[in-house]
């Protein structure tokens, strides 16, 4: 079970397939050839039965962008937009929703969209970048696109436009899903959240009194993702075009909201995008391009809002927009609840459980299940827990048999699981039919939100399946939000004699009716005691892991009441430590790591050469250079613990002999 609380930002990067894109580019540049990717052939079974049955495709060609008709490609041209993406063959109008959102954030659309090019080292090869169950995932690809009759089949440039990023953007969506056939209908919450990395905000628009208005602009604001989906049509399952413009069953980007004048009083009105881009269907309705309230509104910002163009884009009445739509997500990094109107400076931790497998039991018996540790602190009022599950992959093949709930979930409160009958759950749901629709898709991505009182729980889920593997995330607010948002730890702990009692009643709340806590509970007490700092930076599963092996005496996997106290003692000096050397507020460099190591009292006398500060740098810091607190603790803890360790069992000071047995127990367990 590998567990990491992390920002999506700073998760280390998963190569797909295991291809690495500058090896395999400077290998084409060396030989002079184009990039064929093997594991996604320019063949029928990388576009799926499906769409070549639905659509009647016949005679498809694979060509590289270089080999159509026209001026000479570009990845990027001038700048991203919206209006470069047009639907082609494939129903993703679930995908390319969430990316025309995309394009209005570069925060986010940089960790998709590397800088590339087809003049400067081109070798037909590109990559993109999607995050996967807790972890950003890079995908290669060749630039061979599915063309009939020198047009794209699926998402293609707009008429004279040569640029190629959404037309590759797709392909490689459709190479980590399988096919693009796999993009053939599908859900707007796992775009939004494969794109991102956030938590989806679900607003149900017919029966919701929000303020539209106030939660687009408040969305928007916060740099999030907003889609929205209209129903089905009356007698069909497909996407159709209907008399009023809009298309059923499809989804679109909000791209805006505002209050205008009109006659004598105001009217709140929102923007949409439509993925079938340029020259399709528009709603035709109030407020539409053409429309007669453009014409005898006096507003002065009239000019700046209404652009009568075939692009796709259009305003409506949110009195319409609530009518004929039926769901707006918005996808942000923390949760947006809109309880209380504008909810920017809400505060949010995050516990995440990455690669969790349950093993179901199908014979009958009595059913495995997995239980997750939680602490709601303060009264507050309005949603005040979010849980987040994300499935890791889609069950292959599925059969009508197969037809089951993927995860049923309860949480109570802590104590309570020998007796859940007198107990009855706080929150209780079941996630993930299997089969959600005549095309076998299943969603993959989960968001319940709840108000739970001030207390310790527990939350369990089971399974009917064989197994399944997911992501579990759980935000919990804060109550304090200046000291969240400005400050890295909860400096109320500080280990001093007069807070010796905090201390002790924080360890017996988490020993509960032990006298001894393990990992799990040391992560729980950490980052619901010690940190209050952004999700990037608490403490993982594995790093409390290594800190109850670094810290007991026993080894048998539990700190007592005395090793936690040394532990404790430790993280406070360290806290220390951080704040001294830090160079802003929660930001300490990989280059300062040796002032750390001098400024730490309990690594007086340990030596460390300048070839091993170089390793523990790569060790410890991430891509940028950044080094968070409970990486320093368990570098600054571990380097002690090996020194000491290799005194201990050196006989002259110089060197040490080890059995194998000796050397495999001191790596793989300190």
């Amino acid at each position: 079970m590998a567990y990491n609380q992390e920002s999506s930002v700073e998760t280390s990067i998963i190569k797909f397939k295991d291809q690495d894109f500058i090896t395999l580019r400077d290998h084409c540049l060396s030989i002079g050839q184009m990039f064929e990717d093997d594991t996604f052939p320019a063949a029928d079974s990388s576009i799926g039965q499906k769409l070549l049955q639905e659509n009647r495709l016949s005679n498809v060609m694979w060509k590289r962008p270089q080999d159509l008709p026209g001026d000479r490609p570009h990845f990027i041209l001038d700048d991203i937009s919206r209006f470069d993406i047009q639907q082609g063959g494939a129903g993703d109008c679930w995908f390319l929703a969430a990316l025309g959102s995309l394009t209005q954030n570069p925060q986010y659309r940089e960790k998709i969209l590397m800088v590339q090019s087809f003049s400067q080292q081109y070798a037909g090869i590109f990559r993109f970048r999607f995050w996967q169950c807790g972890q950003w995932v890079e995908v290669v690809i060749d630039d061979r696109l599915p063309v009939q009759g020198d047009k794209c089949l699926f998402v293609h440039p707009r008429y004279k436009n040569r640029e190629f990023w959404p037309c590759l953007l797709e392909k490689a969506y459709a190479k980590l899903l399988g096919s693009y056939s796999n993009l053939h209908y599908g859900f707007l919450e796992d775009a939004l959240v494969d794109l991102t990395g956030g938590v989806i905000t679900n607003i149900h628009l017919h029966s919701s009194p929000t303020d539209l208005v106030n939660a687009v602009k408040t969305a928007i604001k916060a740099g999030s993702l907003i889609t929205c989906a209209t129903p089905s049509g009356k007698s069909t399952d497909t996407a159709q075009a209907m008399e009023n413009g809009l298309v059923s069953l499809h989804a679109y980007t909000v791209t805006g909201a505002e209050q205008i004048q009109y006659r004598r009083g105001w009217e709140e009105i929102i923007s949409l995008w439509n993925p079938w881009g340029w020259g399709k269907t528009e709603w035709r309705g109030r407020w539409s391009d053409g429309s007669q309230e453009w014409e005898e509104t006096r507003d002065p910002r009239k000019s700046q809002l209404h652009k009568k163009q075939e692009d796709g884009e259009f305003w409506m009445s949110c009195q319409d927009f609530q009518q004929k739509f039926v769901s707006m997500l918005i996808c942000s990094q923390t949760p947006i609840t809109l309880d209380h109107g504008n909810t920017l400076h809400e505060g949010w931790s995050q516990i995440m459980f990455r690669k969790q497998v349950i093993l179901g039991n199908t014979a009958g018996g009595p059913r495995n299940d997995a239980q997750f540790n939680f602490s709601v602190q303060e009264p507050m009022e309005g949603t005040n827990v979010v849980i987040c599950i994300t499935f890791a992959v889609t069950p292959p093949n599925l059969k009508a048999e197969d037809e089951k709930l993927l995860l049923n979930f309860q949480v109570i409160p802590a104590g309570s699981q020998r007796y859940r009958e007198k107990f009855p759950p706080v929150i209780s749901f079941s996630l993930g039919n299997v089969v959600q629709s005549s095309d076998n898709k299943f969603q993959r991505n989960f968001t319940v939100t709840r108000h739970l009182s001030p207390g310790n729980y527990v939350l369990v889920a089971q399974t009917q399946r064989k197994s399944v593997e997911f992501l579990l995330r759980i935000f919990l607010k804060t109550p304090d939000n200046d000291r969240h948002l400005s400050r890295h730890f909860n400096l109320r702990i500080e280990g001093s004699p007069s807070e010796h009692g905090s201390q002790q009643s924080i360890f017996n709340r988490y020993a509960q009716q032990r006298l001894d806590i393990d990992a799990t509970q040391l992560h729980s007490l950490l980052n619901q005691e010690l940190l209050t700092g952004p999700p990037g930076d608490m403490f993982s599963l594995d790093e409390c892991r290594s800190l109850v092996a670094l810290m007991e005496l026993k080894v048998d996997g539990w700190l007592d009441q005395e090793e936690f106290a040394r532990l404790w003692k430790r993280l406070v000096h360290c806290q220390h430590v951080f704040q001294k050397v830090q160079t802003s507020p929660g930001v300490l460099l990989s280059s300062d790591l040796w002032k750390a190591i001098e400024n730490t009292d309990f690594l007086r006398g340990i030596f460390v050469s300048r070839e091993l500060l170089h390793l523990v740098t790569l060790r410890y810091s991430d891509s940028v250079g950044r080094v968070s607190f409970p990486s320093l603790v368990c570098f600054l803890m571990r380097l002690e613990a090996m020194a000491k360790t290799f005194r201990n069992l050196s006989k002259d000071g110089k060197g040490l002999y080890l059995t194998e047995a000796e050397w495999m127990n001191l790596v793989m367990y300190n």
